[in-house]
């Protein structure tokens, strides 16, 4: 598929204080858009200026929410030059998503060469301040103008960028999390390992009312008998009991995280045992009075590491740690950001710079 390049005429002026760029806020100039016809495939791949889209009220994704997409991050590295931290892995997991929202499938390396190549035109808006970043978010959206449930046969696949500062402004501080017992998230053999819109929706009002009990992030319990953990937040989480790192094991309702597997290799390497299982609140609240809960952390793009302080169940509450960031925690924080920002050596070879 070629690729058509349209520069904009009218460049937009770049933050001059990264300090207060925040998340998803600021958007670079320029965005690739690939339209997919039934018949006649992927076609009409172009790098154009950022802008609105035309789009049907009566469009699948509007109504039946028939939409999945990517988050993943550009790295200014300490040499200045520009790197994505395992972005194949990114565009393997969205065709996966596609395929379980009954969407076509894009072209792997189409994808990743024509993302390099937009973030190339678009590489004066990569941060240059520690911490900070390029966001970047690929999404695929149905577009057929018809109000009949089933799979669109006209779709739109887009890529955004987004310059975005530091996730921990003031440094890395633990949070507090609610288990929430009453909404559920996503069940086995459901769209939990799907990274689409309406996985998120779900977990909005339960995040909501967190929030208002002074809570940062919800912790999720399995959708049939709510008592083995999932994710937190939109996270996936570990838990050090004794000397093992545990993590709920992927079943189906879990989305597959980059930097979830990310840290298991990391872990691995270092020669710590990791368990992929099934968790139960009861265990972990078990070894908590027992003196074996030692650090709870959460793995995502956004937060790369999110230690966890607090735990509440119910009546029960749990402060890990002291509330303070654990050791284990910091020192794979410290590696992940250090070889996303070439202060570490990248011995796994996830680095990707934007030419071949």
């Amino acid at each position: 598929m070629e690729l058509k390049i349209t520069l904009t005429k009218t460049p937009k002026a770049k933050p001059t204080d990264e300090s207060k760029l925040g998340f998803g806020k600021v958007f670079t100039d320029h965005m690739l858009v690939v339209d997919y016809e039934e018949g006649k495939g992927w076609h009409n791949a172009e790098i154009k200026p950022f802008g609105d889209i035309p789009l049907s009220p009566a469009a699948t994704a509007l109504h039946y929410s028939q939409e999945v997409f990517e988050g993943l991050k550009a790295f200014r590295t300490v040499d200045g030059s520009i790197k994505l931290f395992r972005p194949e892995k990114n565009f393997t997991r969205l065709n996966k998503s596609a395929a379980r929202i009954s969407m076509p499938q894009l072209d792997e390396e189409f994808m990743l060469s024509s993302l390099k190549k937009l973030v190339e035109i678009d590489a004066d808006w990569v941060p240059h301040s520690e911490g900070a970043s390029l966001y970047i978010r690929p999404f695929m959206i149905g577009c057929e103008d018809f109000l009949g449930v089933h799979p669109a046969s006209k779709l739109k696949y887009i890529v955004i960028l987004s310059p975005s500062g530091a996730y921990y402004a003031e440094g890395l501080a633990p949070v507090s999390i609610y288990i929430e017992d009453q909404y559920v998230r996503a069940v086995r053999g459901g769209t939990g390992e799907a990274k689409t819109g309406g996985n998120y929706a779900a977990s909005l009002l339960a995040g909501q009312i967190a929030a208002k009990k002074g809570f940062s992030q919800v912790l999720w319990l399995d959708g049939i008998e709510q008592k083995y953990i999932e994710e937190v937040g939109a996270m996936n989480v570990f838990f050090k009991i004794g000397d093992t790192v545990v993590t709920p094991a992927l079943t189906g309702s879990i989305l597959p995280g980059i930097t979830r597997m990310s840290v298991i290799e990391m872990l691995k390497a270092r020669g710590v045992n990791v368990e992929e299982r099934r968790l139960s609140i009861d265990e972990v609240a078990a070894a908590y009075d027992a003196g074996m809960l030692h650090e709870v952390f959460g793995t995502g793009t956004a937060a790369v590491i999110s230690p966890v302080g607090r735990v509440v169940f119910g009546d029960k509450e749990m402060t890990i740690n002291g509330g303070e960031i654990g050791e284990l925690s910091q020192e794979l924080y410290d590696e992940l950001t250090g070889i996303q920002r070439g202060k570490r050596e990248d011995v796994f070879g996830w680095l990707q710079g934007l030419t071949s």
